[in-house]
């Protein structure tokens, strides 16, 4: 039985056997990297749903972030290692005692459900965890490897969303583990950003999620809509499957499943030109850890009744303009959104989204893809949740700019959440941080720290953040930080009306 002393320190006992972090940083926080959550997806465990992790007898080391899932993306330039054994996790924990129950941040990473890792330097817990939090990140299973469906699959098991039920199986050993680091396991916040925030709405509309979290934070991305409609749905996502399994030889899953993890990745590339909700392996309607599409569960009050806090950046198109409407004459971006929105509908959208020249259509296409891929359903994530819980609702429109942050364009607002101020590579800045970006960070952490320990983002010294409501009030994380009403609330609600019973149009498909 290993002592209360040191399940305090370096060492700590999971149930799976012991981990030794690394010693405690300059400000007390203690780092455990590459924990397996679960055992390796690989061989006859590929697109199955994830298993308990092997025991391991003496001291596991956990000083090196594992592998990431192999990435789908072309030419994906970001460093670190790459494997199909991927699924482990990271904690950050100051905490002194094993009891002392500090509220539990579980971060979902982005990446469009094609690439990304917990390996992120922009990502790392360990200053989140000096402001009294622990920290937990996880890779999970991506692409093909995470998400293909296949009838002959669903023989077995539900097929479709691995990469989900990785997520699930994550926050299963955080329940189960996270005491020993200090954690309470009654107090979880699951946050994440873009496919990581598109994961939080969708679990928050599982049935198999209830009880493994208790607060939500979604950064840019909610139910998993895009330009194209809703995400995949049941037969949609087989029918994928299948065409891929007639790509490969009319390959059988036993055959798929001997073929080198190599082979397949590279069978299934995904580019920024390509839809990654309608034209990927990712996130579908499986009829387990998905029952339905997210915002008709929200719309139903189906979905967990928990605190929320959620929001967009000011530029989140920066990253996804290839997926716009054509744009490169007025004539051409007027012709294409009446053939998307209807004749009928097409003034009202002019007057949202003007075109009278080439330069206002342009800008009008980048506003438009920026709404459709992030903004409106981020929008109507905090509508439906407020209508149908009385849980607290908070949300807010990040806007900063700065020499650092020169665009606050699609994932800029993450090294500020977490105080780690990393390049900001996205927008092709390398300018170091100054003072105002320091400061903004420290408020964006305490805000999320606080809400991660109450479930209400306010507290002394900041400035106050109002509960979202029928003013369509949020809170503007920019140069000033004020309430304000949504400044993208017309578009929003122009866009909503499209949606029936919370579904995006299927036409949009084409």
């Amino acid at each position: 039985m290993i002592s209360k002393a040191a399940q305090s320190g370096r060492t700590i006992r999971t149930q799976a056997g012991l981990v030794r972090g690394e010693p405690r940083d300059a400000e007390g926080v203690l780092a455990f990297r590459g924990i397996p959550y679960a055992a390796a997806p690989v061989g006859p465990l590929r697109w199955r749903a994830p298993q308990p992790p092997a025991p391991w007898s003496g001291v596991r080391d956990a000083l090196a972030f594992g592998p990431a899932s192999l990435s789908s993306l072309e030419n994906d330039p970001r460093p670190g290692p790459r494997d199909e054994d991927c699924l482990t996790l990271n904690v950050w924990t100051a905490a002194q005692e094993a009891d002392e129950k500090r509220p539990v941040m579980v971060w979902i990473h982005g990446g469009g459900f094609q690439f990304g890792s917990s390996a992120n330097p922009a990502t790392d817990g360990s200053r989140l965890a000096a402001k009294g939090v622990v920290v937990v990140s996880f890779n999970y299973r991506l692409g093909v490897f995470g998400f293909l469906a296949h009838p002959d699959l669903d023989a077995q098991a539900p097929s479709g969303n691995f990469g989900l039920q990785d997520q699930l199986a994550a926050l299963r050993w955080v329940k189960a583990n996270i005491a020993a680091f200090g954690g309470d396991p009654g107090n979880v916040t699951l946050f994440g950003e873009s496919a990581g925030a598109m994961a939080v709405g969708i679990l928050m509309a599982s049935p198999l999620a209830r009880g493994l979290f208790h607060k939500a934070i979604g950064e840019s991305g909610a139910f998993w809509d895009g330009r194209r409609g809703p995400l995949q749905t049941f037969n949609e996502a087989r029918a994928r499957g299948l065409a891929f399994a007639r790509r490969q030889g009319d390959a059988s899953i036993a055959a798929l499943r001997a073929m080198p993890a190599e082979q397949l990745i590279a069978a299934a590339p995904w580019n920024f030109e390509r839809d990654h909700v309608s034209q990927a392996f990712s996130a579908s309607i499986d009829r387990y850890v998905v029952p339905d599409v997210p915002a008709r569960r929200f719309l139903r009050g189906e979905q967990m009744h928990i605190p929320l806090l959620a929001g967009w950046n000011s530029a989140e198109e920066f990253p996804f303009m290839s997926q716009s409407l054509p744009h490169h004459s007025a004539q051409a971006f007027r012709a294409a959104a009446e053939e998307m929105f209807g004749t009928e509908r097409l003034a009202d959208f002019l007057t949202l989204y003007p075109a009278d020249t080439d330069a206002r259509a342009k800008a009008s296409a980048a506003a438009l893809t920026g709404d459709m891929v992030i903004g409106e359903q981020c929008w109507q994530w905090l509508r439906l949740h407020r209508a149908s819980t009385r849980a607290p609702v908070y949300g807010y429109h990040f806007n900063y700019t700065s020499p650092y942050t020169p665009i606050a364009s699609h994932v800029t607002e993450i090294p500020f959440v977490f105080g780690t101020l990393t390049p900001q590579r996205v927008i092709g800045s390398t300018t170091p941080p100054a003072k105002a970006d320091r400061a903004l960070s420290e408020t964006m952490m305490d805000y999320w720290v606080n809400f991660a320990t109450s479930g209400d983002p306010n507290g002394p010294g900041l400035p106050s953040w109002p509960a979202y409501d029928a003013g369509d009030v949020v809170q503007i994380l920019g140069n000033t930080i004020e309430a304000r009403r949504n400044p993208h609330a017309d578009r929003f609600r122009f866009l909503g009306r499209f949606r029936d019973e919370g579904v995006l149009p299927m036409r949009w498909r084409h």
